[in-house]
């Protein structure tokens, strides 16, 4: 928050708006907290360093200053993962001007940024959008299946309400695979099976993708990987994907991919939400948050599938199978 807003000095920091907090740290420990904030911008200034929001905030500073038009349009994807420092200056570069910006995001897909207020930033979509409702990229049986994942409604900072309710997509495919086992070792053979039975119908190892919660749980995925006679490749940060081998990866590095078939592995209950975030919690906003965007990140690596999805955890299961499912979770490999 002090990093994106750009908070440099304590009344700010005393005085901001916590969207979504319920309880506030009483102002002695954000005394104490401020301390800390000014110890680390004081280290950057000495060594010349900037972070991208304080970067992001010079540029439009810098642009509102020169008072010149650089864009006349401007077009964001994936604008949901948008940051205030980002959004701060793509309302510089519209400058105000009519239909100067156009957004397209999904906010049932928002797993990098805490939400916040694009209205008091300058830029104020309500009653100036809508919701597309025809999916080319994933089955019917996929997307009706990832949908139970979250509402049949999703609300911003601002209000608007975005109706999931009435989506098609425009092909069929079977319906997903979503499964519990007793251990890690069946996990991951019926993963290698499911695999190996996609492999003969001609699947490419490059068409696979296989992902996990979290660094934690990448070996789980190697683990499955190594039942078939495929070979893989770890995404790294660039997200690369490389022809003949299947990608694995953090649900988070799934963002922005698109396969014909997905693995998603290691859904268990302490891992799924993960446990550490529900233990760091400190109000009923904050846990209401965790499991919202807990469940976004299902939601993604789930419909970076094209035509197959398998989805599978150890007993105990993360409740988040249930709703994937659509309420009747299956046991052993079979089908939902």
């Amino acid at each position: 928050m002090v990093d994106s807003w750009q908070i440099d000095t304590w009344e700010a920091y005393r005085d901001v708006a916590r969207l979504g907090r319920k309880t506030r740290l009483p102002e002695s420990l954000r005394k104490v907290v401020w301390a800390i904030f000014e110890r680390v911008h004081r280290g950057l200034r000495d060594d010349g360093l900037i972070t991208l929001p304080a970067m992001y905030s010079a540029l439009s500073a810098a642009i509102t200053k020169r008072g010149q038009t650089i864009f006349d349009f401007v077009v964001v994807d994936e604008a949901q993962d948008l940051g205030v420092s980002q959004l701060r200056l793509i309302a510089v570069l519209g400058a105000g001007r009519p239909n100067a910006l156009f957004f397209a995001g999904d906010l049932g897909q928002r797993i990098f940024q805490q939400p916040f207020s694009w209205k008091s930033l300058g830029v104020d979509v309500r009653g100036r959008s809508r919701t597309l409702r025809v999916n080319y990229r994933t089955s019917h049986q996929i997307r009706m299946h990832a949908d139970g994942l979250l509402g049949p409604t999703v609300t911003d900072m601002d209000g608007i309400v975005e109706e999931r309710k009435g989506t098609v997509s425009v092909f069929n495919g079977p319906s997903p695979n979503v499964s519990q086992f007793d251990s890690v070792e069946d996990e991951a053979e019926a993963a290698a099976a499911w695999i190996d039975e996609r492999t003969r119908e001609g699947t490419l190892p490059h068409e696979f993708g296989v992902f996990v919660r979290s660094d934690a749980e990448i070996e789980r995925a190697h683990l499955a990987i190594a039942r078939t006679k495929l070979s893989s490749k770890l995404l790294d940060d660039r997200v690369d994907t490389a022809s003949g081998h299947v990608a694995i990866g953090t649900m988070y590095r799934a963002k922005g991919l698109e396969f014909r078939a997905v693995v998603v592995l290691a859904c268990d209950d302490d891992i799924l939400p993960l446990q550490s975030r529900i233990e760091s919690v400190g109000d009923d906003g904050d846990l209401e948050e965790v499991y919202d965007t807990e469940r976004q990140l299902l939601y993604v690596a789930c419909t970076r599938a094209r035509d197959h999805l398998f989805v599978s955890g150890v007993t105990p299961a993360s409740e988040f199978l249930d709703d994937l499912a659509g309420g009747v979770r299956s046991t052993l490999g079979t089908d939902a």
